[in-house]
């Protein structure tokens, strides 16, 4: 990116899958787009972008160093000339009572020195819809969704205005469907009176690809958002319809082939990649860890190298952590649930160094966390954003990599459909 350029945009990722989520989105709205891994370093060479998307592994983590990671990305991007930073958390609003959700909002709503900020999860492309303020998971409230078994973030309370207010301190207010159904000036005169009443933060209702357009336009008032994709697609939106950006007629970024092994690495627990395991075993060979194995030490992640150098030059493989639920919790409990997840966050972070140093250059990583642990391990610095896989998830080429050549998806870990990773190897030659 160039001294004088000037970002539209500005976006903050909790994890690097919702990232590679909102890059693909604000990409397929025309938006020339970024992802990068971390805040940048001063000396990375970016090409000029409209936006750029700094993802962070802080979902998960203690929250005062969430907020810290944050406020450094915030820095960086306001001083590359973003006067509107999205704060981009997941669809299903992951995250427990202590945060991380609300302690960075209010961080970074004190920092841009707005009165208000608009808060949603909604992105209906994705079956993700706020009514009320309850989150829905397709027809059912997230609460009764497979989504309330998730491993460190369960979520047992589909009211957002409820979840936001017990993690911020400010207090929370809502936008309901109907306000937003009457445009963008009810919008603006529902926040005003929001604030007047002491509320900072607003729950703001989306159940149509429309509603987000709205969101967007009324967002763009202010200096800070907060949500998902969707939102990032209002905004996208938002910022073509005001010319202030022109949709890059190229599209996404033509990703130049690699060649060599490819293999896909596991390490979701949702439903949507337990199915999508067992469908990748009717195509190519594919390997579950055992779990206690991989929490005593690293025989189990060595013995998965050797497994993937023999069959390699056969075609693609897979490597698995993935459990069910109740196998997931029965490991915790024996372990503990930070030993247990941080021991497999790095043996699939060994394997996927192993593999790389094997000559594999074609990666499919399935799970934020997993994702996470593996981009940090190989030290990609960031992404340029390709041909789109499935919903939220597009094919990624690796910029900066001290490593070689390198191309890869990142899924979360509901995302795709049942032949996700067949699909993915297809469009990453």
């Amino acid at each position: 990116m160039t001294s004088a350029a000037k970002l539209l945009l500005g976006c903050i990722a909790d994890d690097y899958t919702g990232a590679s989520d909102l890059a693909n989105t604000l990409t397929r709205a025309g938006l020339r787009t970024v992802q990068t891994i971390g805040v940048p370093a001063s000396d990375l060479a970016l090409p000029e972008v409209d936006a750029v998307v700094v993802s962070l592994k802080s979902r998960s983590i203690e929250a005062s160093l969430a907020v810290t990671r944050s406020r450094a990305a915030e820095t960086w991007l306001r001083g590359r000339g973003a006067s509107h930073i999205l704060f981009k958390i997941c669809s299903t609003f992951d995250s427990t009572d202590a945060g991380n959700i609300g302690p960075v909002m209010d961080a970074l709503r004190a920092d841009s020195k707005d009165s208000i900020v608009l808060v949603t999860p909604a992105f209906p492309e994705t079956g993700r819809t706020v009514y009320q303020g309850n989150l829905f998971v397709g027809p059912v409230p997230l609460n009764e969704s497979p989504l309330k078994d998730h491993p460190l973030n369960p979520m047992h309370d589909s009211n957002l205005v409820r979840v936001l207010a017990r993690q911020s301190k400010t207090r929370v207010g809502l936008v309901d469907l109907a306000t937003l159904a009457r445009g963008a000036d009810a919008v603006r005169a529902k926040l005003a009176d929001l604030v007047s009443g002491g509320v900072g933060a607003a729950v703001i209702d989306a159940v149509f690809d429309r509603d987000l357009e709205t969101i967007g336009q009324v967002a763009l008032d202010h200096r800070l958002s907060v949500g998902a994709s969707g939102i990032g697609l209002g905004l996208a939106r938002a910022l073509v319809a005001a010319s202030r950006a022109k949709p890059d007629p190229k599209g996404a970024t033509r990703v130049t082939p690699v060649g060599g092994p490819a293999a896909c690495l596991a390490g979701s627990c949702s439903q949507a990649t337990l199915r999508q395991i067992a469908s990748a075993e009717k195509v190519m060979a594919v390997l579950h860890l055992d779990p206690e194995r991989v929490v005593a030490g690293k025989d189990e992640a060595q013995r998965a190298l050797a497994w993937a150098k023999e069959r390699l030059a056969a075609g693609p493989i897979l490597i698995a952590s993935s459990s069910t639920p109740a196998e997931v919790a029965a490991l915790q409990s024996r372990h503990g649930r930070d030993a247990a997840g941080h021991a497999i966050e790095q043996a699939m972070a060994d394997i996927a160094e192993g593999l790389v140093l094997s000559g594999v250059h074609r990666l499919v990583v399935a799970g934020g966390e997993t994702s996470g642990a593996v981009v940090d391990r190989l030290a990609i610095p960031g992404f340029l954003v390709g041909a789109e896989i499935a919903a939220g998830v597009p094919v990624l080429r690796a910029v900066g990599a001290g490593k070689g050549e390198m191309v890869l998806a990142l899924k979360s870990g509901n995302f795709g459909g049942p032949e996700f990773f067949s699909d993915a190897l297809a469009l990453m030659p």
